[in-house]
């Protein structure tokens, strides 16, 4: 089994989804990072502001925080680190972990929605 680990900076929550003004970005991430987990990857967040001991315990992440705190979050998969300072979208971690990213489903101002074909099975 695959394990994703990301290593986020100092946070309000375990996720940074909370608080008076939720980053969206933020939001996407923890929705892809549950969808990782039913493709069968094991996943592991970790935040520097209630976790500094998974920080200290790698030191591939070490070197990059000497580096600059920009340089968080940090994403590694089974111990290699895959990118650093951005929060990776859907087809990233995909292209990352090697799944096939499911397409999102839109929903216009209108109701309709944008989807796939019909045959893909995604819809």
């Amino acid at each position: 089994m695959k394990k994703l680990e990301v290593y986020d900076p100092a946070m309000c929550c375990s996720t940074g989804v909370c608080g008076p003004e939720v980053d969206p970005v933020l939001v996407t991430f923890a929705a892809d990072l549950a969808w990782v987990s039913t493709q069968g990857i094991e996943v592991r967040r970790y935040n520097l502001g209630t976790e500094p001991q998974a920080f200290a315990a790698n030191p591939a992440v070490v070197k990059e925080m000497e580096a600059g705190m920009d340089r968080l979050p940090i994403i590694a998969v089974d111990g290699h680190i895959v990118s650093t300072g951005v929060h990776l979208s859907r087809d990233q971690l995909a292209a990352k972990l090697g799944l096939a990213a499911k397409p999102r489903i839109t929903i216009k101002a209108d109701g309709s929605s944008s989807c796939c074909s019909p045959k893909s099975g995604c819809c």
